[in-house]
């Protein structure tokens, strides 16, 4: 039976000479799946980043603790009540309670409403109608098939470009043609960078309003396991051939010791590529029946780093075909999940054998990337041996 994961990403714009949000998302995960909550507080600034993080975390907690959509409501009623002026809530919301197992319940209050596609068309969702406290939700029920996207805005989307390129800004039907074209990209990440970016945009990179974008999809699990450095204890080399054999999905080892002993193991030959290598280019990846890629360890790992954060930084594809660009672009789009087993051995050409295991170089390069593919919205596991 395959495996699925909730693939939720989100991304904000500050309203133009605000230091601080007055949009907010909280994300917490449950047993069987997660709550999300996005919520926009009424105004900019501080003011508005305190009633919109107020909103949202008395509503992810209430509904992690058990309590209904009513009482939730009534408790964000009672302690942010209407603006007495406007006549306006002092905060609107969108919740979404997703199940690991597709099952979606979601609840608008005076949001944008939100945008749903399955296979690259519009879904429309069954929506119920409901007051409580004299305010008026929308509650819906539905199921989440793989693949499927839900996008959440606040209403700065919706105004994106008044008073700069569009007079109404860009309006619901508009944003909903945009997002029905990026729906199929294979990452939620992707989909709030793409649809934030045009609003930065329309808003000539000055913002009239907090704009933020939660996307979300529905993925099946993809495993890399990454396997570098040899074990501190030789007499281990067996355990991590043992689960390197065991793993599900793509493997893959950095560092010749590391390739060699599974190698010796396994009794087979790593074939070296020469093929478009130079002297002044990353050492030769290697080819080893059983395994998905073998490259040098050191020096094609901190590329990879490299690499990887100069796509989070500038959005910019990474097409080099050394060793760091392939591994790079197998983390980044054939990876849900990467477990990394790193070998605590210390490799003297590195550093000197009597320093700590927190002077490894390798290892602190390791740690870096754990960091960069964390902030990718990848799940990694580091395991050492």
């Amino acid at each position: 039976m395959m495996e699925y994961y909730i693939d939720a990403s989100y991304r904000s714009l500050n309203k133009k000479g605000e230091e601080l949000c007055g949009d907010n998302v909280e994300y917490i995960k449950t047993e069987d799946g997660c709550i999300m909550v996005l919520s926009d507080g009424l105004g900019s600034g501080v003011k508005a980043n305190i009633l919109a993080t107020l909103t949202s975390k008395i509503a992810v907690t209430m509904l992690m603790e058990g309590s209904t959509i009513d009482e939730t409501m009534e408790t964000i009623v009672n302690t942010l009540p209407e603006c007495k002026v406007r006549k306006l809530a002092y905060s609107t919301f969108t919740i979404i309670k997703l199940s690991d197992n597709g099952e979606c319940y979601m609840v608008e209050y005076d949001n944008p409403p939100c945008f749903f596609y399955r296979n690259g068309c519009d879904l429309p969702i069954d929506k119920v109608e409901r007051h409580i406290n004299g305010k008026t939700i929308y509650e819906s029920n539905f199921r989440f098939l793989p693949g499927d996207l839900l996008t959440v805005v606040s209403d700065g989307a919706v105004h994106a470009g008044v008073g700069e390129l569009l007079n109404l800004g860009w309006q619901w039907d508009s944003i909903n043609d945009f997002l029905r074209g990026m729906s199929q990209k294979k990452f939620a990440r992707d989909i709030a960078n793409g649809l934030l970016e045009v609003c930065n945009t329309l808003y000539d990179g000055k913002p009239g309003d907090d704009t933020t974008v939660l996307a979300i999809k529905l993925q099946p699990v993809k495993y890399v396991n990454l396997f570098t450095g040899p074990p501190k204890d030789s007499t281990l080399d067996w355990l991590m051939v043992d689960i390197l054999h065991r793993a599900p999905g793509m493997k893959i080892l950095c560092g010749g010791t590391t390739a060699n002993i599974v190698a010796s193991h396994w009794k087979k030959e790593i074939q070296i590529d020469l093929s478009g290598y130079s002297p002044d280019s990353l050492p030769p990846v290697g080819h080893l029946e059983g395994v998905d890629l073998v490259t040098e360890g050191l020096i094609t790992l901190s590329r990879t780093v490299d690499y990887l954060r100069e796509y989070k930084t500038f959005s910019t594809a990474i097409t080099q075909d050394d060793g760091a660009g392939i591994l790079a672009r197998h983390l980044l789009y054939d990876a849900s999940h990467v477990n990394i087993y790193a070998g605590t051995a210390v490799n003297p050409a590195h550093q000197n054998p009597d320093f700590p295991l927190s002077f490894n170089i390798k290892l602190k390069i390791v740690k870096d990337l754990v960091k960069i593919l964390h902030s990718l919205d990848k799940k990694v596991v580091l395991d050492y041996l």
